[in-house]
């Protein structure tokens, strides 16, 4: 890791970038810049047969230039250090301080890159390189510049690294009322962090919370107990004690809902009461006699009418 401090006094840790993974970068980029030199030459070639030998050395030179040298330094400072082969290993060209490179940077590492580079095949830029703390080359020295690795492998965060085995549940008659979250905190980023620490400085502020802890308990630290190994046993205390909080109540409350769910029913089926069984056998119940259906009297017939005693009208009722 190397240590830069920025112009606020923040230090940077970044990582520099080896030699191994610099050169493949570079060999990168000089085989995509030569396919696109060789490509314009091509093309130069067929369309300047008609000029003379000095136009067409000329351009020769400035696709030279333009491709070799121009096209790396312009692709640098638009993407901000990262060129196709850095892009493609990992890379990043940064400033001493750990900002963005301009175009002054890049144009200083690529002029000088013609030298160590091209001119001489690498040779000096990997002497450079070696011999430099940071691995840089000269270009690098005289741009102030640093060639850094984006991709760092990172460390689990949030881990919590569990107690030995002999110390799990030997804490659960402490009284962890009183301990502050502020500290709980400090104690759950210390054991994230302590493998980052130096073992000087990481034992000397495990002592330091772990007596903390036990004047807020009351209890001292066991003799003979690793303050690191008594906070991680003491936090899963804590941490299982919340867990059977949080679920003693989810679990209370999910009977009451099923108990009050069993008595209420459900649907209207559950809302018609049912009638208790008895030993007894049922009675059938006694109806009324059925009672016949009045029939309407029969019309008499028309020979049968009564004759009015009155004189005869000649209206006929119908029958």
């Amino acid at each position: 890791m190397s240590e830069l401090v920025t112009g606020e006094a923040v230090a940077l840790e970044l990582r520099p970038a080896k030699l191994p993974s610099r050169a493949l970068a570079v060999l990168l980029d000089l085989a995509v810049a030569v396919a696109v030199y060789v490509a314009v030459t091509v093309l130069l070639v067929a369309s300047t047969a008609s000029l003379d030998t000095a136009a067409q050395t000329a351009l020769s030179i400035a696709a030279f230039v333009l491709v070799l040298v121009g096209a790396p330094i312009a692709v640098e400072t638009l993407s901000h250090g990262r060129s196709l082969g850095k892009m493609a290993c990992g890379l990043r060209v940064v400033r001493d301080d750990g900002g963005p490179i301009r175009f002054r940077h890049s144009l200083v590492r690529g002029l000088i890159g013609v030298i160590e580079i091209l001119l001489t095949f690498g040779v000096v830029a990997c002497i450079a390189s070696l011999v430099s703390a940071r691995g840089r080359r000269l270009g690098d020295v005289f741009a102030g510049t640093l060639v850094v690795r984006e991709r760092v492998p990172v460390a689990p965060a949030g881990f919590v690294p569990p107690p030995p085995p002999w110390l799990v549940g030997r804490f659960s008659g402490l009284d962890l009322s009183a301990v502050p979250d502020g500290l709980w905190l400090a104690v759950r980023q210390y054991l994230t962090r302590m493998g980052q620490l130096d073992p000087r400085v990481g034992w000397a502020v495990a002592e330091r919370l772990a007596a903390d802890v036990a004047a807020r308990t009351g209890a001292p630290a066991p003799q003979g107990v690793p303050p690191a190994a008594y906070l991680a046993a003491v936090l899963q205390e804590r941490q299982a004690r919340e867990a059977r909080r949080a679920f003693g109540a989810a679990s209370a409350g999910a009977g009451v809902g099923v108990g009050a769910g069993a008595g209420a029913g459900v649907g209207p089926m559950a809302a018609q009461p049912v009638a208790p069984r008895s030993a007894s056998p049922v009675t059938p119940p006694v109806l009324p006699p059925a009672v016949p259906p009045v029939q309407p009297p029969a019309a008499p017939s028309r020979g049968d009418r009564p004759s009015d005693s009155g004189p005869s009208t000649g209206f006929v009722p119908p029958a």
